[in-house]
């Protein structure tokens, strides 16, 4: 940020300029990921309560990001506009400052784990372990399988499991489990051939990272109804009366802080009486699973496409009856800009659901060893799905300027971005049909609990 505001005011460099913002982009890569799982890692998961708070992070981390993006929206945006370009960035640079110093004061106070080995390198040995044993036909004997408890050698190990075991085995994938069975080969060697040999823990996480990939693909319709936000939303709204009183406009682009103010009251909301009150009807601690959660956001996600579209129908009604269409220099519409509140109100609804619900879903089920991926991942989905939109635009585009008119051009009046906006809500609503088929057969994490037999020797 110090790069950025010198290449403005000081230096006026546009490479210095660009330079800046390519290393702000690869300092958000390391520092998003890896704080959000950093922050959620100082609840401990011993009891009930410190889970149900972990849960609870979710929403109010969401909350403190979505306070800072009404905060730029509004506040940043008019030091640039108002002030200077300079003092907005200022601004930042002073905010970045005080965010570390508050972070290193707490250093002595922060429960931190050594990272042991490799995620990716356990992951590629589970792989080769199954193809190195393709032949074995018999998965399911439990005294077959390696637990991974012994520490170099099996020799001495008992029929039964081990007492203590990280995740339970589950019959998803089962092409995997070929990588913990014990055969001739490995019962002949001195020593675990971990490329060879893995542990039931090992072939379990990678069973939680092939979950996850069916959930982050039905999940990029979500972003692609996101995406709108900052382009035809944008662009619908520029044609329309913004007047607020006789002396105020509003700027087009500040009405995307409008979904920050949703969220700002519907996460409070969500978390101090949604979930209480589902609580009490499905006994589920968390009120609903994370699942149906995401589930709700992207049922909501195809109303914030049906009434944008209903709304651009009004618009285009509204430039046809006052003879319009054409007037592109000056084509502010007798038509309130308030119109445009209902998708944006929805949107920001679906957002706490949906974006929250990713949040906690990639934390929660991800490898221990594998959460800073896991957000990532979960951060991926947001510019993936903008790839996806300007496909389906380019695609829309294509088809329709041989079909007929284009749908989508610079002139909104006469183009039919009505007409793209139901293509995706049925494209959204037949992705959650696919959501919902995937979500039925989604395996939770099970962790083990303590053996039986050592239960009662305790009893």
């Amino acid at each position: 940020m110090i790069v950025l505001t010198l290449s403005v005011t000081v230096l006026k460099n546009k490479k210095l300029f660009f330079t800046a913002l390519y290393v702000l982009s690869v300092g958000n890569g390391g520092h998003k990921p890896c704080v959000q799982t950093f922050a959620a890692d100082q609840f401990a998961e011993d009891t009930l309560e410190e889970r149900d708070a972990k849960s609870s992070f979710f929403n109010w981390w969401y909350l403190a990001i979505v306070i800072g993006s009404v905060f730029a929206v509004f506040v940043i945006s008019y030091l640039q506009d108002n002030v200077s370009y300079a003092v907005g960035l200022e601004v930042l640079v002073a905010m970045l400052v005080g965010a570390l110093v508050l972070f290193i004061l707490g250093m002595k106070r922060y429960s931190m784990e050594s990272p042991k080995g490799s995620p990716i390198t356990s992951i590629a040995q589970v792989f080769v372990a199954a193809s190195c044993k393709w032949r074995v036909k018999d998965t399911h004997r439990p005294e077959n399988y390696w637990y991974g408890h012994d520490h170099g050698s099996f020799h001495d190990r008992s029929e039964s499991p081990p007492k203590i075991q990280t995740l339970v085995h589950t019959d998803q994938y089962r092409f995997l489990d070929k990588a913990m069975i014990i055969d001739e080969h490995d019962t002949s060697s001195k020593t675990i051939n971990p490329w060879r040999l893995c542990s039931m823990t090992q072939v379990e996480e990678v069973k939680l990272v092939i979950r996850l990939i069916p959930i982050w693909l039905s999940c990029l319709m979500f972003t692609v109804v996101q995406t709108q936000l900052s382009t035809f939303f944008t662009k619908q709204s520029s044609t329309l009366n913004n007047s607020i009183g006789p002396h105020f406009k509003l700027p087009p682009a500040s009405l995307q802080g409008f979904v920050g103010i949703v969220i700002l009251f519907a996460v409070p909301i969500y978390d101090k009486i949604f979930v209480p009150f589902a609580r009490k009807i499905t006994r589920h601690r968390s009120g609903i699973t994370v699942l149906q959660r995401i589930g709700v956001g992207l049922f909501l996600s195809i109303f914030t496409m049906v009434f944008a579209a209903l709304v651009e129908t009004k618009r285009v009604h509204v430039a046809k009856n006052h003879n319009l269409i054409d007037n592109t220099k000056k084509n502010i519409l007798p038509m309130s800009i308030w119109w445009l509140l209902p998708q944006y109100t929805i949107l920001g609804i679906s957002d706490a659901f949906t974006i929250v619900g990713l949040q906690e879903l990639f934390y929660d089920q991800m490898p221990i060893a594998m959460r800073s991926l896991g957000a990532a991942a979960y951060l991926s989905i947001v510019g993936v799905g903008s790839f996806v939109s300007n496909g389906i635009i380019s695609v829309v585009v294509e088809i329709t300027s041989k079909v007929g008119g284009k749908w989508l051009g610079d002139n909104l009046n006469r183009a039919h971005l009505d007409y793209f906006y139901w293509v995706l809500a049925v494209l959204s609503a037949m992705n959650l049909c696919v959501y919902l088929w995937i979500a039925k057969d989604f395996v939770y994490k099970k962790r083990h609990v303590v053996e039986t037999s050592m239960v009662e020797s305790n009893t």
